[in-house]
């Protein structure tokens, strides 16, 4: 068993709480569908958000999707000039037997632009 990290992100509708749960649990979700994960293989998570969000933790969105035992970190992302706005990434560890080449990275909504190189 290895251990890899899946890259993601999506754009939010806007710094609203609810948008940013949603936009999150979206991206959390298809992480792990596209991966075949379940929250055991999960080693731990770490969120950033663009600075012009922040109506909301985006691990909370996790948590409500039963990542009660995975250790959770937010922070905020380097305000670079002309970067994509409202953008919420993750990085998960996990545990794998796949090869590093089958690990699907996720990208939504308008941050499929940011990564189309890894994008699936």
């Amino acid at each position: 068993m290895a251990v890899r990290a899946v890259r993601g992100a999506v754009q939010v509708a806007g710094d609203d709480r609810a948008e940013i749960l949603e936009a999150t649990t979206e991206l959390v979700t298809e992480v792990m569908t596209r991966n075949e994960l379940s929250t055991d293989d999960v080693i731990s998570v770490l969120f950033t958000a663009t600075s012009d969000l922040t109506a909301e933790f985006p691990a909370l969105a996790a948590r409500k999707l039963g990542f009660q035992e995975v250790p959770l970190l937010c922070a905020s992302e380097i305000k670079v000039p002309g970067a994509m706005p409202r953008v919420v990434r993750l990085m998960m560890h996990v545990e794998t037997d796949k090869p590093r080449s089958q690990v699907q990275h996720v990208y939504l909504r308008g941050a499929a632009a940011l990564r189309l190189d890894i994008a699936q």
